[in-house]
Formats: structure tokens, sequence, C-alpha cells
């Protein structure tokens, strides 16, 4: 005789909760699309990660942002700014009307130095040069090995 307590019951959801449009893959595409890393962070070589929370009511609109952790210098501001820009579509939940707080985070990081155009990496070329002499040869002339190197520093501009 099967009991009620031998069924595994998966829980359910009676109500819906609001999802960016597209799911996580879109809303990290959109934070690359439209995040403008701040001048001042730029300049202070800041790079971090902002947390916000917010609300998402019934029909969608973004309210109460609020940075729970930030990194400063404008990233914060800037944070806020991409939050406010987001949209989520109306959610049904047979006549609830419900507000849902969200939780995100946005990376700040730091872009890799570009090469521009009529620039160059500086190198070094360090030449090594050895003696080639066995203990036990009589050699008149020694014959020399040389070994060079090249170290590569950084971008700076062509000497034209």
């Amino acid at each position: 005789m099967k009991h009620q307590q031998d069924k595994q019951h998966k829980p359910k959801k009676f109500l819906k909760m609001p999802v960016f449009p597209g799911g996580k893959k879109s809303f990290r595409e959109f934070v690359a699309a439209n995040l403008q890393y701040p001048e001042e962070a730029l300049k202070n070589g800041i790079q971090g990660t902002v947390y916000l929370d917010y609300t998402v009511d019934n029909i969608g609109t973004i309210e109460n942002i609020a940075v729970t952790r930030g990194v400063g210098y404008g990233c914060d501001e800037e944070a806020v700014r991409l939050v406010k820009m987001l949209s989520y579509p109306p959610v049904r939940n047979r006549g609830v009307k419900m507000k849902v707080t969200m939780k995100t985070r946005i990376a700040f990081t730091l872009p890799a130095p570009q090469i521009e155009k009529g620039e160059s990496t500086a190198s070094f070329k360090i030449n090594y040069t050895s003696p080639k002499v066995l203990p036990t040869e009589k050699v008149e002339k020694p014959q020399n090995n040389s070994y060079g190197y090249t170290i590569t520093i950084g971008p700076q501009k062509a000497d034209s």
C-alpha cells in the first residue's frame, strides 16, 4: 500500500518572479553594451564590483535602488544609472500585486591597454658573450659564444 509520504512532491511556485528578458546572458550583454567606465576611476586605476539591491514591481518598474557595497570613484553612480535603464516585463500573479527585491552586481574591470597606430613596444636587447674554453684544452685564441635576449616593456611612440 502506498502512503502519501512515499510520494516526492516538487515544490510549487504559486507566484511568478520578474525575469530580465533573455535571462542572465542577455543581462550581461546589456551591461557590457551600456557600461561607461567613469573617467575618475580610469585616472586612478580603480576596478572592482558594485553590489546593488533594487525593487521590481508587478508592472516591471525599477525603484528603491541601493548600493550595498560600492567601489567609489564614480563606479557606484554608473552602476545605479545602468540599473535605472533596466526594464522587466509585467508579471501576472492572479491579481496579486507584489514587489520583489532583486540583487545584482556589476563588475568594473580596467580595459587592457591598447597600442594605438604609430606606437610600438619598447624593447631592450641584451647580448651576453662568454668565452668557450674547456679546462683540458689549450686554446691560443678563445672562441666566443653569443646569446641574445629581447625584453618587451610596454607601449611607447615609435621613432620616425
